[in-house]
């Protein structure tokens, strides 16, 4: 068996103890490493800085404040969406791996996306933010500045409004993408909101009657510290539907005084005359009135007008 001192002299050789010397000597005219050594100078040895030197290496190696990172995916370093931070520890130089820049906005993206539960909503709408509507229409100014008012109450008070918004106009006026808006705005706050279509919800409803699901959804729509129920109206709905459904969802969050945003073609008037009829054709004025009641007590009518944005004519 080979002697330790053996092995020494046939891997050191002349070769080996030039590139060590470059090597460090790289390492040490770091601009970050020299600062860390200047600060830590009572403490760090010359026999810690050989000792330390391949901790010292992998940090010169890696990329600090996302300085050569285009994005997130693209990062080099060893851990991706981190950078190593140089740390005292027992008599050595070592290395501690803390979020970089990028990953931290990361993070905060994702903790903004998981404040928003979406029901059945389109992709484009979900992504709305308020600096992108059009306020060429004297309509979207009173909107955007009643969402805004909602807003500021908020930061205000810490307090959420009781009352949200009823937003009405005819089709493609952009009802549904301020609702999106209005949602990324309150994750970027950290307030949780759920957005739900309302026609594509309703027909959920009824098959979660089969898989025993439909008490759970009721619960996490009606119980959301915001609600936002979109285009309500579009749809022929039941007694059931109608009552077991929707009455109770709005029931709770006027008891609760929890805020509630709706967006419809119809003004009050108008859809109250359409719940009032159900898809059998029966007319049942009292119970339609049960849920406006519920529906004006929970919100503040916002007329949208201006011309169909999905007409590209």
């Amino acid at each position: 068996m080979e002697r330790i001192n053996e092995t020494l002299k046939r891997v050191i050789t002349p070769e080996f103890s030039s590139r060590l010397d470059d090597m460090k000597r790289e390492v040490l005219e770091n601009p970050d490493i020299q600062k860390f050594l200047e600060e830590n100078a009572a403490t760090i040895s010359k026999k810690i800085v050989d000792r330390s030197l391949s901790k010292l290496y992998e940090y010169k190696s890696q990329t600090h404040h996302c300085e050569s990172c285009q994005s997130l995916e693209l990062c080099s370093n060893y851990m991706k969406g981190y950078e190593p931070r140089l740390v005292l520890d027992r008599n050595l130089i070592a290395l501690e791996y803390v979020r970089c820049n990028r990953g931290v906005i990361e993070d905060e993206r994702r903790k903004v996306t998981s404040m928003i539960d979406s029901i059945h909503m389109p992709k484009e709408v979900m992504e709305a933010h308020l600096a992108g509507v059009d306020l060429e229409d004297g309509s979207r100014v009173v909107a955007v500045r009643a969402a805004k008012d909602f807003l500021n109450e908020w930061e205000r008070t810490s307090v959420l409004p009781s009352k949200g918004l009823y937003i009405y106009g005819k089709f493609g006026v952009g009802k549904s993408y301020l609702l999106g808006a209005l949602a990324n705005e309150l994750a970027a706050r950290h307030i949780h909101s759920v957005v739900v279509y309302v026609p594509e919800f309703l027909r959920e409803m009824k098959q979660a009657i089969q898989d025993q699901s439909l008490a759970e959804k009721i619960e996490f729509v009606k119980r959301a510290p915001v609600l936002m129920l979109d285009d309500i109206g579009a749809e022929t709905m039941s007694s059931w539907t109608r009552d077991e459904i929707l009455g109770t969802i709005l029931h709770y969050r006027m008891s609760e005084q929890l805020p509630t945003f709706l967006t419809s073609n119809f003004n009050y008037d108008e859809l109250e005359h359409h719940l009032s009829f159900t898809q059998r054709g029966e007319k049942e004025v009292v119970k339609a009135g049960r849920i406006m009641e519920r529906i004006r007590a929970l919100t503040i009518p916002i007329s949208l007008q201006g011309k169909n944005w999905r007409d590209k004519k």
